[in-house]
Parts: C-alpha cells; structure tokens; sequence
C-alpha cells in the first residue's frame, strides 16, 4: 500500500476511534478543516510540523501514522532499503513538502525519536518558504550537497560533514542551498 494513503487513513481511524471531529481536530491543530480532510483522504501529505500536531491532539506518537510492527529490541535498517521503505513527500515548497522522508525506525515500537533520511529537491532562490515550528528537537546531519536552514532570524549553512542540533519550537524551514539536490539524515525528538 503507498504510505501516503496509509498515512491517512490511519490519521482518520484514529481520530474517528477517539471520537474527535473534524472541526475539534482544525481547533486543537491549528489546521484548515479542508486541509485535515485532504490529509485524511490522502490528496495531501501532512508536513512534519503537522504531523507532530495531529499526533499531540490523537495522544500518539508522531511515528504511529507510519509503523510497520511493534519490536520492541533493536532495530537494523539496512543502506539498501532506505529507498524502498515507505516514505512521504510531495514537492509544495511552501512547507517540507520538496523533501522525500525515508523513515529509518518503522518497526521499532515505543520509541520517542523519529530518524529519518530525506532527499532535499532543489528549489528555485526566490522561493518563498513558510517556516513551522512544533515542540521537540531535531538533529540534522548533512550527508550530501548544501542545506539552508532557516531558524528564527538567523540562516545555518550546511555543508557535507556539518550538522545542527535545535529546538523546534522556534519557527524554522530547511531545503537545499543550491540548485542541486541534498541528502540528510534527521532525528526528530517530540515530547510525549
């Protein structure tokens, strides 16, 4: 099954299961009804930041919408599958969504961080990013190319080798620094 309509099928199950309405869900997220029920209906792909609140007002996890299993030891993702695990993306620059996430943590159950590998398509430079924040941290490690992080007031270059470790409540957009596409690994930490 595309982990896009996964994605949102589970938002709705879980959200109808707990008895929470369309309308109660757009209050407590700050989310458009239209966009909650695109989501839903798997026409459009939640951001991280959206994801995290969807999940904060479900009291779940944000990698529920994409478990595979609950194990409960280690888990081993081999290089070879990181691009044939389910991952989400669209290519709306207005939020992550020119970023291809590959979940690197789907069968570990319980877990609070959430790691990631995630293509970076390139954008053109006048590109107008909006920035979003949620509660947690994220660790950001450049594997290949140049990222621009936008962080506040301030803008982080990264170049292969560098990362960044910050809180994300403060508002904040990454995407590539260039014309050319980038790799990184991120680490996503939200408070339960």
């Amino acid at each position: 099954m595309n982990a896009n309509i996964l994605i949102g099928e589970r938002i709705k199950n879980l959200r109808e299961s707990k008895s929470v309405g369309v309308e109660e869900m757009s209050e407590r997220t700050e989310l458009d009804i239209t966009q909650i029920e695109k989501i839903e209906q798997s026409e459009d792909i939640p951001s991280l930041a959206s994801l995290i609140k969807i999940a904060r007002v479900l009291g779940v996890r944000p990698g529920t919408f994409l478990d595979d299993h609950d194990e409960l030891g280690p888990i081993v993702t081999r290089k070879e599958t990181h691009d044939k695990k389910p991952g989400f993306s669209t290519k709306d620059t207005s939020s992550r969504q020119h970023m291809d996430y590959y979940p690197l943590s789907l069968a570990k159950s319980g877990r609070h961080m959430e790691p990631f590998i995630i293509d970076i398509a390139p954008v053109p430079e006048e590109t107008d990013f909006v920035a979003s924040s949620h509660e947690g941290e994220e660790f950001i490690y450049c594997l290949n190319g140049i990222i621009e992080i936008k962080y506040g007031a301030e803008t982080y270059i990264l170049k292969e080798g560098d990362s960044i470790y910050y809180d994300s409540i403060v508002p904040h957009h990454v995407h590539a620094g260039n014309a050319l596409e980038a790799k990184i690994l991120a680490v996503v930490y939200t408070p339960f």
